[in-house]
């Protein structure tokens, strides 16, 4: 198997769309925290999860974040739930679409999964608002 380089077409591709879902600030710091321990993991999920998966042209980006928060609703990991519906913002995905996706995840992997993850989303939607309101109030009050 080859070895990955981060000057590859597929590595390039991911990069920006690991940017357009995530958005430049949430990449900018995964980037400045990378260490060359971790730096080949870095490479493999921007090439892989970005370049490949959400690359893909079959499904969009609303999509693909639909069914990412329900899989990683349903195997419990939590910080990549909230890091997923801050993404929404960028996804077009909708807290009505996410509310259905996690919906599912209560019939096929299980209620407490399911409300666990409902908190979360509620918390993150809920910070996301107060941000959006703060940013609403400084960009009015510098007018």
């Amino acid at each position: 198997m080859a070895e990955t380089s981060p000057s590859s077409a597929r590595f390039e591709t991911g990069m920006k769309t690991r940017r357009s879902v995530l958005g430049n600030a949430h990449v900018d710091r995964a980037e400045a925290g990378q260490t060359p321990f971790d730096q080949p993991f870095q490479e493999l999920i921007t090439e892989g999860a970005w370049g490949t998966v959400w690359s893909g042209q079959k499904w969009t980006k609303r999509e693909r974040s639909m069914v990412t928060i329900a899989l990683l609703a349903a195997l419990g990991h939590d910080d990549e739930v909230a890091m997923h519906v801050r993404a929404t913002a960028n996804t077009g995905a909708s807290p009505e679409d996410i509310r259905e996706a996690l919906m599912h995840v209560a019939i096929y992997a299980g209620v407490p999964a399911a409300n666990h993850a409902f908190k979360i989303a509620k918390a993150t939607y809920a910070e996301m608002d107060a941000a959006h309101a703060a940013g609403d109030k400084d960009e009015k009050s510098t007018a």
